[in-house]
């Protein structure tokens, strides 16, 4: 579907010289010569690299509609991550980069969305929010109870957040995926 230029917002997906690409920052800028632009920045979901491009405000792009398929994660073995496919049972191996940091978060038998493009996988969303339990945390500071002082904790799956200094060694609480951020102590 062509779109304008001006049309372009964070998130879409673009096809751009033959390949896919993600926007992550726009910014519409009109000169006081010359005609309006848009200055894009956009990430290859391909092969991940980024690039700045400036379209003309008369310019189309053609917008991409990714199509979604629910996935379930098996096994990681080294940089390959393989999925099944929850309606055919096929089974789909990925590089453990596509997802990137979020790539540690994964469980076996976790449900995924994997978003496609022409039969390609191009990324997978993990669940915004997964449990997990903290194997190493820093003893409490007497003294240091603020309630804005967080303290270093590590996962079961070994991710470093900043949990509350109430939380312990053994807790299991709700983490969100994407900013790595503690959420709330678990049920």
């Amino acid at each position: 579907m062509k779109i304008n230029a001006v049309e372009i917002r964070p998130g879409n997906i673009i096809e751009y010289e033959g390949s896919i690409w993600k926007t992550v920052k726009i910014q519409h800028t009109q000169p006081g010569k010359g005609g309006a632009y848009m200055q894009v920045e956009m990430k290859n979901l391909r092969d991940g690299r980024k690039n700045n491009v400036r379209f003309r405000s008369a310019e189309s792009v053609e917008r991409v509609r990714l199509d979604t398929k629910d996935f379930q994660f098996l096994f990681a073995d080294g940089d390959v991550l393989t999925f099944m496919d929850k309606d055919t049972y096929e089974q789909t191996t990925l590089p453990r980069d596509l997802l990137g940091d979020a790539a540690a978060f994964l469980q076996d038998g976790m449900d995924v969305v994997m978003e496609l493009y022409d039969e390609e996988p191009i990324s997978v969303q993990l669940p915004d929010q997964i449990e997990a339990t903290i194997v190493e945390a820093d003893a409490v500071v007497k003294g240091q109870t603020a309630s804005s002082s967080y303290k270093p904790a590590i996962l079961d799956n070994g991710v470093r957040i900043m949990v509350p200094p109430h939380i312990g060694t053994g807790t299991r609480i709700v983490v969100d995926v994407y900013e790595q951020t503690y959420v709330k102590r678990a049920d």
